[in-house]
């Protein structure tokens, strides 16, 4: 009996911070505890039409740089085939390209590919925080103020979908200003539901989402904002949470670069992805640090 209220305590104090109740009692105590956005404030630091564009910039060229494994996908959509294939030509260089599969294409990691692209590159590692785990750091280049630096990714959960199980010890769960949730956790429960909402989601060779930010080989760099730690008295706050909503023109062909999935196959609605964006020029070798609580008026 001893051990099993334990182990509720240890499980309450992890779950406390997403029980509403506990939130509105501990608000002013415990603001190191939460991103607190109150929900008549907006959150945008730079235009959603400058996300869009910088998303589009690097998943075009993650497209291109992988293009003998599109295939099947430009197969589909040949106005969208020749497109590609006249920006590979001028990207290699070259005067004539024959078929999908480009023949001597010189194939760069994904983190070569952003920098570049973007003139930056990010990537995980043990954080300058102590027993802070895993961070995420600028690894090469340099990242100009305003700057989308890395995406959060995970399954985005309505208000009243059931994410309690989910959230248990769940560190990653990320709350946006209407109350939509973003599970960021690649272990447990919430990897298994993330797959399986992203297979189910697949049309033939289509794929609507990214699953590789749940393992060590990622081919969107970006997606590892839910690495990123909460700044401190020591370290200030380079990068802010910004929330985007995927319009419906977005490229069906780069899709599979999104790391996001919605939880329910039946919303219309457009796909809520947040991202983290510059809040001054970030260096190589910097940790990026994010403020969990910061309201921007």
């Amino acid at each position: 009996a001893e051990a099993m209220l334990r182990e509720l305590r240890r499980r309450w104090r992890s779950y406390k911070y997403r029980f509403v109740p506990w939130l509105a009692l501990n608000l002013r105590r415990q603001r190191r505890t939460l991103r607190y956005v109150p929900e008549s404030s907006q959150d945008k630091i730079i235009a959603d039409e400058d996300v869009f564009e910088t998303l589009l910039k690097a998943f075009k060229a993650l497209f291109i740089n992988d293009f003998s494994r599109q295939a099947d996908i430009l197969a589909l959509l040949p106005e969208v085939k020749w497109q590609y294939l006249e920006l590979l030509t001028v990207e290699q260089k070259q005067s004539k390209v024959n078929s999908c599969t480009h023949q001597g294409q010189h194939m760069f990691s994904p983190e070569e590919v952003l920098f570049n692209t973007l003139g930056f590159a990010v990537s995980r590692d043990r954080s300058s925080l102590v027993s802070a785990g895993t961070g995420v750091f600028v690894t090469k280049g340099f990242v100009p103020k305003g700057t989308v630096v890395s995406m959060y990714p995970g399954t985005v959960y309505r208000k009243h979908e059931p994410i309690f199980f989910q959230s248990l010890g769940n560190p990653f769960i990320f709350r946006c200003i209407d109350g939509v949730l973003i599970d960021g956790n690649d272990k447990g429960l919430s990897r298994s539901v993330y797959r399986s909402c992203s297979r189910r989601d697949q049309l033939g060779p289509f794929q609507m989402s990214d699953e590789s930010w749940l393992t060590a080989t990622l081919l969107n760099p970006l997606a590892v904002g839910q690495y990123v730690n909460n700044c401190s008295h020591e370290k200030a706050a380079n990068v802010c949470y910004q929330e985007f909503d995927v319009p419906g023109h977005f490229p069906v062909e780069l899709k599979q670069y999104l790391p996001n999935i919605v939880y329910s196959h039946d919303i219309e609605s457009h796909l809520r992805c947040v991202v983290l964006v510059a809040l001054r020029d970030i260096k190589q070798g910097e940790e990026l640090f994010s403020n969990y609580y910061t309201v921007v008026s």
